[in-house]
């Protein structure tokens, strides 16, 4: 792999336009976006449309099925979503990639964290400017750089920017694994690791709920009568803690009780919820006999359980395909004077999905910041340049074959 002319000339491109892309990631961060904030995901994908539209090929708002989650009365709610964005470009060009990224935010409606502030050390503090409206304004401007690429007619690819990505791609995940299934290579760019390392192997999840009902009862009166859901509840979830330890990998985190009522009655619903992570599939077979066990010993006279929820996420190992595609990646990065280097992670994201799909990808091509889902997520400047230089070589070396996509996608399979 070598650099040439006319790869140097769409790097230099993007080194004029460090303004631009940091800047409207920036002013994008005014937009709250969170999950569930409908009409803030409206005003971020009005604002992204006409970015995405400056590219060839058409924008395509795709409509994305209500999810459902369990309401803290017990009761299954219909979750409204926002269309997903989606350009196509080139789709009969004989390599095609995928790339992917997400327009929500974990912010909600009414937070007071809705503005860039630089830090004394230089990096730049705002909600979702890591994760990751930097890394959609890096991917975004490394496909306009791209486009002025000789090579550019032997590549195609779909890019899809949803709004669900912070609580499970559940209305996003079906469009993804089919667009996944034309793909040979995918590139998302959540934000990447610390030191700017990428994400190799990720760990699966999977988020459940589980309704308990009681019976109600007065609590002075004819307390014995009662069935009190929350100490049902409280039973379960130290049952379920239980599952640490006991499996190489697995991981259980019990994260909240919803329920309960006034002091003087015997409560008569919970709902615990509770997240787990694992290393494969066969643990999530085992992790799933471990949950619906511990259900099964919940119930008892005048108390129910109800498990609700399953794994959204399967587990990304680091596998022939991978490997292939992660030395490309650093072999390119190395022309830049770039040291790339990767490790295991134990967060999910849309790289799962597409890996489930069968489409091996690079999952944190995003900026280098940190301390993402908190008040003090942040962002490198630099680093925006930098990260778009990176995908449009990639995208240059895929092009022209450097990066074999046909040979990786077929490294599945091994």
């Amino acid at each position: 792999m070598k650099l040439t002319t006319q790869d140097s000339s769409i790097l230099e491109r993007l080194a004029g336009e460090e303004s631009e892309i940091l800047g409207r990631a920036v002013e994008w961060c005014s937009l709250s976006s969170g999950s569930r904030n409908l009409p803030g995901l409206e005003a971020q994908r009005a604002a992204l449309e006409p970015v995405m539209a400056e590219l060839p090929g058409q924008v395509e708002n795709v409509p994305l099925a209500d999810s459902h989650e369990v309401a803290a009365d017990g009761t299954l709610k219909a979750q409204t979503h926002p269309p997903a964005l989606m350009l196509t470009v080139r789709p009969q060009a004989p390599v095609q990639v995928v790339l992917t990224g997400h327009y929500d935010t974990v912010y909600p409606a009414g937070t007071t964290f809705t503005e860039v502030k630089a830090r004394p050390d230089g990096a730049l503090n705002g909600p979702g400017l890591a994760d990751m409206k930097g890394g959609i304004s890096v991917m975004l401007a490394a496909l306009r750089a791209f486009e002025d690429h000789p090579d550019k007619a032997n590549l195609g690819y779909r890019v899809l920017l949803s709004p669900d990505e912070e609580i499970g791609s559940l209305a996003s995940g079906p469009v993804l694994a089919r667009l996944a299934e034309g793909g040979h290579v995918g590139l998302t760019y959540e934000p990447a690791m610390a030191g700017g390392a990428l994400a190799a192997e990720r760990k699966g999840s999977g988020n459940f709920h589980i309704v308990v009902r009681g019976r109600a009862a007065h609590a002075g009166r004819d307390f014995a009568s009662g069935r009190n859901a929350i100490a049902a509840a409280a039973d379960l979830a130290v049952r379920l803690a239980g599952a640490n330890g006991r499996r190489e990998g697995v991981t259980l985190n019990v994260a909240r009780i919803d329920g309960g009522g006034p002091l003087n009655m015997v409560p008569d619903l919970a709902v615990v919820r509770f997240n787990v992570r694992l290393p494969d599939a066969a643990a999530g077979e085992w992790a799933l006999d471990f949950i619906r066990a511990a259900v099964a010993a919940t119930q008892a006279d005048g108390v129910s359980a109800e498990l609700h929820g399953g794994f959204t996420r399967p587990a990304k190992p680091f596998n022939a395909a991978q490997q292939r595609l992660f030395g490309a990646v650093k072999e390119a990065g190395a022309l830049l004077g770039q040291e790339i280097s990767w490790a295991s992670s134990g967060g999910v994201c849309e790289g799962n999905n597409l890996f489930a799909a069968g489409l091996p990808n690079v999952d944190t091509l995003g900026v280098k910041g940190g301390d993402i889902h908190s008040e003090n997520e942040y962002a490198w400047p630099e680093s925006f340049v930098e990260r778009a230089q990176l995908s449009a070589l990639i995208l240059a070396k895929l092009a022209s074959g450097e990066i074999p996509a046909a040979d990786i996608k077929a490294a599945m399979a091994e």
